[in-house]
């Protein structure tokens, strides 16, 4: 049998004799290699489906807009790093409303007058309303100091983002938009200037709820930021076993007067601790200090078996886990908060919505609001 000497690290399949004819080839995946000093966009541009393009370890000063579909854009750990080019912004302020894409986009993303840069965003992911990009994976490498947002994906169906390390960025620190069947497992986002994890709807027009088809948020380490997790105007999603320490507040489930309501999110098995940082009051929310878990606008979501501790302050919406109207007035319905360990928070369990149908049960807590919770 012959051996085969393929560039780019890959090799078409072995034709192997079968009495019955050569089976056909099969198309190589190649994996493109980068080092530093040299373009990720000329490396994700020449790239076809199902190609790596593999970063090695070292500083980047870009920012690179991916929509190939199936391509893998890995970096070799912590140590492969993403910063701003020379020259762009770098501001630490949170934007609240802003679209963090600005696409202009024309064919591929990469084209697009540098839109990703010109954003303030690291790596963009970035489909189209008429056609998503599928399958797209960003792997093992860290976003920072980026002005808006260290990854953003917009259109996107089957993004994974994994052992991402997103920090100090000005905004979000990972976020999604118009995204389905999503995983972001074992990343950690930290000190970024609004929320560290921020899946949504849209943040640029008033719409109902959308289903994410099953998007899982798993084994995430949120730290520093002033949110570590918002899920906005969103149905059909898990958190589970995340751990978040040190925001403002751990988890936001935030929905609005729009239809359908935001709602069937699962928030399970997180270790929400100690989320003690004061942020401010702004255009779109009260302040925040001493806050785990926030549900607003919500129906027909469960909250269950996760650990809940220490977490202290004095907003209107501190406590371990928080059922609240929104600012809008639309009441959270039918939501289950159940089995939760809660010890040290102020108070440990807080309902100040007038929906019908929440239910508190089996919870192990010592303090609530109103009392007779625990």
């Amino acid at each position: 049998m012959k051996k085969c000497h393929i560039a780019y690290l890959a090799c078409t399949a072995a034709l192997i004799g079968t009495g019955l004819g050569a089976a056909p080839p099969v198309a190589a995946h190649r994996i493109h290699v980068v080092h530093p000093g040299e373009s990720i966009q000329k490396a994700v541009d020449a790239a076809q489906p199902g190609d790596t393009v593999l970063l090695t370890y070292g500083t980047y000063h870009e920012s690179v807009d991916v929509s190939t579909p199936g391509l893998t854009l890995r970096g070799v750990g912590r140590g492969t790093v993403l910063e701003p080019a020379a020259g762009a912004s770098t501001g630490t302020t949170p934007s609240t409303g802003s679209d963090p894409a600005k696409n202009g986009k024309t064919g591929k993303a990469g084209k697009a007058a540098s839109s990703c840069a010109a954003a303030g965003n690291g790596i963009c992911v970035v489909g189209t309303k008429d056609h998503n990009v599928d399958d797209v994976t960003v792997a093992s490498l860290t976003v920072t100091g980026f002005a808006k947002t260290g990854l953003y994906a917009t259109e996107a169906d089957g993004l994974t983002v994994r052992r991402v390390t997103a920090v100090k960025n000005g905004v979000w620190g990972i976020a999604t938009e118009h995204s389905v069947h999503g995983l972001f497992r074992d990343n950690t986002a930290r000190d970024n200037g609004d929320a560290g994890l921020f899946l949504a709807n849209t943040v640029k027009e008033e719409q109902g709820a959308t289903d994410t088809e099953g998007t899982v948020v798993e084994h995430n380490r949120l730290e520093g930021n002033r949110i570590g997790v918002t899920v906005r105007r969103l149905r059909n999603l898990t958190l589970a076993g995340n751990h978040l320490t040190g925001n403002c507040a751990g988890v936001f489930v935030v929905g609005d007067e729009n239809k359908p309501k935001a709602g069937f999110v699962t928030v399970r098995d997180n270790r929400i601790e100690r989320n003690n940082k004061s942020c401010p009051k702004t255009a779109r929310l009260d302040a925040l200090q001493g806050t785990g878990i926030v549900l607003t606008g919500a129906e027909d979501s469960l909250v269950t078996r996760n650990v809940i501790k220490d977490n202290v302050g004095k907003s209107p919406l501190s406590g371990g886990i928080v059922l609240f109207k929104s600012f809008v007035g639309t009441t959270s319905e039918r939501n289950r908060i159940s089995d939760n360990l809660l010890r040290g928070n102020t108070p440990d369990l807080v309902n100040t919505d007038t929906g019908k149908g929440n239910t508190f049960e089996g919870n192990s807590c010592r303090s609530s609001k109103p009392a007779g919770l625990c």
